[in-house]
């Protein structure tokens, strides 16, 4: 089994309680991070953007609440459960107007050249199995002067922190975890060790650079825990 298929294994296995893990797991910083992330996106009303890996769909939530009622989203994943969640989440909002939910992978994005004015991508790039192709098709598929932005974890730099943050992840975080989802897959023993696998924030700004973006810049939040980069076609 590759990498996708096993990545796709484990998140349709516990799309159902994806949602409500994320809030206890993340003590509800997700929240935080996902508003932090769409404000460094610059969207604006009439906007046309889109969220790769949207999984259940938060953060094109998000987007759509700034692109207004003249604006257009594309929720994006590969997972089809979730992004039947997101779905449900989508129209229970009434945004079923702005946000399409549509299937799709972010190494080859089914989408034109310079055809969106904003890309998000969030906890997502960690799955994929080529990330420079990832990031590759992200800039893309942005207009010239638009933003690719992306929240995702990296490793705190104080050791003191990272200490604490380690156990969490590799001992509380798996038990919790699938306590509460009933998953078997694994999920939970494969997320924080795809975090430390995962390249630290400078080396991503870096890859960025090599794809071709220009002004990229990174926030951590939370101690460290997260990082927000932000690119310019």
């Amino acid at each position: 089994m590759n990498k996708e298929q096993m990545v796709q294994r484990m998140f349709s296995s516990a799309a159902k309680r994806y949602d409500i893990n994320n809030t206890v797991l993340s003590f509800g910083q997700h929240h935080y991070w996902k508003r932090f992330t769409i404000e460094q996106a610059g969207v604006k009303n009439g906007s046309c953007v889109l969220d790769v890996c949207s999984g259940t769909a938060d953060m094109a939530i998000l987007l759509a609440k700034k692109a207004g009622p003249s604006g257009r989203v594309i929720a994006a994943d590969l997972n089809p459960e979730m992004l039947r969640i997101g779905r449900e989440k989508v129209l229970g909002q009434g945004l079923g107007g702005i946000i399409s939910c549509v299937l799709g992978n972010a190494e080859s994005l089914q989408f034109g050249d310079n055809k969106f004015d904003a890309v998000t991508v969030g906890f997502g790039v960690r799955n994929v199995t080529h990330l420079e192709k990832a990031f590759s098709e992200m800039f893309r598929v942005t207009k010239p002067g638009g933003k690719v932005v992306c929240l995702e974890f990296t490793q705190p730099a104080s050791p003191v922190f990272r200490y604490i943050y380690d156990f969490y992840s590799f001992t509380l975080l798996p038990a919790i975890g699938t306590l509460l989802s009933k998953d078997r897959t694994g999920i939970y023993q494969y997320l924080p060790d795809s975090i430390r696998k995962f390249p630290p924030a400078e080396d991503l700004r870096r890859l960025m650079l090599r794809v071709g973006f220009s002004n990229v810049y990174y926030h951590t939040l939370s101690g460290g825990i997260v990082a927000v980069h932000a690119g310019t076609k």
